[in-house]
């Protein structure tokens, strides 16, 4: 704590230098946003003195953790300890403070929702320079339901204190296979209150399935996706019928806690085809430490400045490409008619599914507390239909999700206008907030930084 409060002082100190009137952006090394942005000579604050797990107390079951703190260094903290976060994010270099301001999701969501509602306490610099605690029944309880999906815009969290879970040694897994949208929506809630974990995978309109996840104290043989082999396609392989699936039934697959924590992590879910990685040649020379989504991440931000794959496509004649990287949540009941209308106008697969139950009230991203949502996660390109926009197929994406009375994250693109945009997002709250933590708007407003990119 000591090296917290001199980080803490050294922030500040930093935060002060900053002109009046110029913006205040965090200077970051990695990132898992989708807004592709020039920062060159925007002022950052440096914030690589806060990227440690502070203490793990094993009998309360909580940690203190800096915000830029890594979900790998802080599970590489608590699984010695038995424990893990309640909710860990599929991806390594997600941090904990990008999770809570931005959210974050995975296959315990639907017993523990998203990863903010296991914060037990936020230390925030706001907008206006100040350091503040906020705790759901302190002063700043306001903040601490308003800071989830505030993207950085209200302050950024230094430190967190969070609760966690005991864990075994193995996760047994069930791939439970189903032939329409419909028994595949219907079956999770029945399914999701006997495992510890669940999560699904659409490779087309008759071929979803449910990955059950069951805590196991051993195994007879444990598989590893680090290697040769990948993991969503062993969930084509390893699979078993509603019909067989009960307390005794065998597991399909059986991983290791921490390799089961970050089975999307080494190809990405399924996007690092991209790049050839599943190509068995290529596989077996690319190194194994390269294996992971920050590395991906880069090689795509760099294809982005240099425009490499547009120019291609031009030369070849192809047409304009389209950037369809998304997530949204529906009801469960209307989970069939997204996925039509996704199969019909998108076209991509798979496509992830994540269901999930919020446990309380989050203003900025307001979900209904205990009711079944699915996430439905899709990370790819399409062609653009001549005389359409650049923008075609989100712009559907996101009247459709409005329909069905869901929700879309905000960490990639959105094209909604002011006023929709705050409809969804709550902004009689958030303007109250920013008036209050953020009164000279050194922080970017949340409309401005997720939708107008700047």
């Amino acid at each position: 704590m000591i090296g917290h409060r001199e980080a803490t002082e050294k922030l500040l100190e930093s935060y002060r230098s900053i002109p009046e009137g110029a913006p205040v952006r965090l200077a970051k090394r990695t990132s898992n946003l989708f807004r592709f942005r020039d920062d060159a000579g925007a002022p950052g604050l440096d914030v690589s003195g806060f990227d440690q797990v502070l203490s793990v107390d094993p009998v309360k079951r909580t940690a203190d953790v800096q915000g830029m703190t890594t979900y790998e260094a802080l599970v590489d903290a608590t699984l010695p300890h038995g424990l893990m976060p309640l909710v860990v994010p599929q991806l390594k270099t997600i941090t904990l403070g990008g999770a809570v301001t931005g959210l974050g999701i995975e296959s315990s969501s639907f017993h523990h929702g998203l990863p903010h509602e296991s914060v037990l306490e936020m230390e925030i610099i706001t907008g206006g320079g100040e350091i503040v605690t906020a705790t759901p029944d302190n002063e700043h309880r306001d903040l601490f339901y308003g800071f989830p999906n505030s993207y950085g815009t209200l302050g950024y969290a230094l430190r967190l204190k969070i609760k966690l879970q005991p864990v075994k040694p193995f996760v047994e897994l069930r791939h439970v296979r189903f032939s329409s949208a419909e028994e595949c929506a219907e079956a999770i809630d029945k399914l999701a209150p006997d495992a510890d974990f669940i999560d699904g995978t659409v490779f087309g309109a008759d071929e979803l399935y449910l990955t059950l996840g069951t805590f196991a104290e051993t195994a007879k043989h444990v598989s590893d996706y680090t290697g040769q082999n990948i993991y969503y396609r062993s969930i084509q392989d390893r699979n078993i019928t509603p019909r067989w699936v009960g307390p005794d039934t065998e597991p399909t697959d059986v991983l290791t806690i921490h390799s089961y924590l970050w089975r999307w992590d080494t190809d990405w879910f399924w996007c690092s085809r991209a790049f050839g990685v599943q190509n068995p040649l290529v596989r077996r020379v690319w190194p194994a430490a390269k294996k992971r989504s920050d590395v991906y991440r880069r090689l795509v931000a760099l294809d982005k400045r240099a425009q490499f794959s547009a120019r291609l496509d031009r030369w070849l004649g192809r047409p304009h490409r389209e950037d369809v990287i998304q997530d949204v949540e529906v009801p469960v009941e209307r989970l069939p008619e997204f996925l039509d209308f996704f199969r019909r106008e998108i076209g991509m697969s798979p496509v992830w599914l994540c269901p999930l139950r919020a446990q309380d009230k989050w203003p900025l991203y307001p979900l209904e507390p205990g009711r079944t949502y699915v996430n439905v996660g899709f990370w790819g390109t399409v062609p653009i239909p001549p005389g359409r926009l650049p923008e075609h197929h989100n712009r559907l994406i996101e009247r459709e999700v409005a329909r069905l009375e869901g929700h879309k994250s905000l960490y990639s693109t959105a094209y909604y206008t002011r006023d929709d945009f705050w409809r969804h997002y709550d902004g009689a709250t958030y303007r109250r907030l920013k008036e209050e933590y953020d009164p000279g708007g050194r922080l970017l407003d949340l409309y401005d930084k997720t939708v107008r990119g700047r």
